[in-house]
């Protein structure tokens, strides 16, 4: 990986990542593709209509289903799903939290049972990189002990213990697998854990960036704590991490979420979001969301947003869009995931192009305008 600091707006930030699949700009949202694919797009709408240059694909999911050597054999995640540019696979750490009734945590790995079949497996710091080496993904996360908010200061002192002890053999583990001439053009990324407690994370990160990882994940966060806590938390870990590398905020989140960790000094975000709500009939717009159930709409010839050059709002009308998502027609669901990813990367790269110009603060303070026109 090439990593590059192009420019600086106060925190906010401005970077270059070359891959050995694509080059990313950041800042940067990266698309959920659990399972290989974005719900209701292929790679062409990733690449043509979207233009994205990474998307996420899940570690735990692909190996239960299809099954991490089926996907090396059909051509790793590139060839298997037919997408060129770079892929990011999550470590199954936060399926190991969103399943908690299914798993259980030791001091070597995480155990769990398939939300499949039922059937038993148990993940390891590098069980999961194997997998991820089968997968051939552009950025590998690594095992962490993620856990929900509010926790006990034992249970956040435990989690950053794991954490760390995982990083360890990730880390050395990986670096010996590369001199075997496995995974040479794959990165590897930690994530530093610690709730909101301030010394916690201080602590996790202090300890993650004495390794050699190619990147730095903040997780832990968007698990039940305020927003405020979220922000504050963000502009106290950042500081402790390198300069010079990727930082990533891991599952978010709102469009406010991504402005304002922008402005702390993040590069990197995923979320389902904006795929997720455009399903279930909530559209995101220049002016705040726009619910397309309403029955207001159902005259309405205008487009979802009138500033949006998305192929939706080029083409269909507010009014179609709501008879789609009132018959439950299925191209309602690839209609609207593309407006409402077009809306988040495009104001990814207006974020970037306003850093560019040291003109971030206004740029914020024209996103809240806007909002408030609602």
């Amino acid at each position: 990986m090439h990593f590059q600091l192009d420019h600086t707006d106060g925190n906010a930030r401005a970077c270059t990542i070359k891959t050995a699949h694509s080059t990313i700009q950041t800042p940067v949202f990266m698309p959920v593709g659990t399972l290989g694919s974005v719900k209701a797009l292929d790679s062409v709408d990733m690449t043509e209509h979207l233009n994205t240059d990474i998307i996420l694909g899940n570690t735990y999911h692909l190996y239960l289903r299809p099954g991490d050597e089926t996907v090396k054999k059909l051509g790793g995640l590139h060839g298997f799903a037919n997408y060129p540019n770079s892929f990011l696979t999550d470590s199954g750490g936060f399926q190991a939290f969103s399943l908690s009734k299914m798993t259980k945590q030791d001091e070597n790995g995480i155990t769990f049972k398939s939300h499949i079949d039922g059937s038993s497996h148990y993940f390891t710091p590098q069980k999961v990189l194997d997998i991820q080496y089968n997968l051939n993904s552009d950025i590998m996360m690594i095992l962490d002990d993620l856990i929900a908010l509010p926790a006990e200061k034992e249970r956040i002192k435990l989690s950053i213990e794991r954490t760390t002890n995982w990083a360890q053999k990730s880390i050395e583990y990986h670096r010996a697998q590369q001199t075997k001439g496995i995974g040479q053009h794959q990165n590897i990324f930690a994530i530093v854990q610690g709730g909101i407690d301030k010394e916690f994370r201080k602590l996790s990160a202090t300890q993650l960036t004495a390794f050699d990882f190619d990147g730095f994940a903040i997780g832990g966060l968007s698990v039940g704590e305020a927003n405020q806590d979220m922000y504050d938390t963000v502009e106290f870990t950042v500081p402790f991490l390198p300069k010079d590398k990727p930082r990533y905020l891991m599952g978010v989140g709102t469009p406010e979420d991504l402005i304002e960790n922008i402005e702390r000094g993040v590069d990197m975000f995923d979320c389902v979001m904006p795929t997720r709500n455009a399903r279930n009939g909530t559209l995101f717009t220049s002016f705040g969301k726009l619910n397309i159930k309403g029955a207001k709409h159902k005259l309405s010839d205008e487009p979802i947003d009138p500033e949006c050059t998305c192929h939706t709002c080029q083409n269909y009308s507010k009014g179609y869009l709501n008879h789609l998502f009132r018959a439950q027609e299925l191209t309602y669901f690839r209609l609207a995931s593309l407006h409402n990813l077009h809306y988040y990367l495009t104001l990814m790269r207006e974020t970037r192009e306003a850093i560019k110009k040291g003109e971030f603060q206004a740029f914020k303070k024209r996103f809240y305008e806007k909002r408030e026109q609602a």
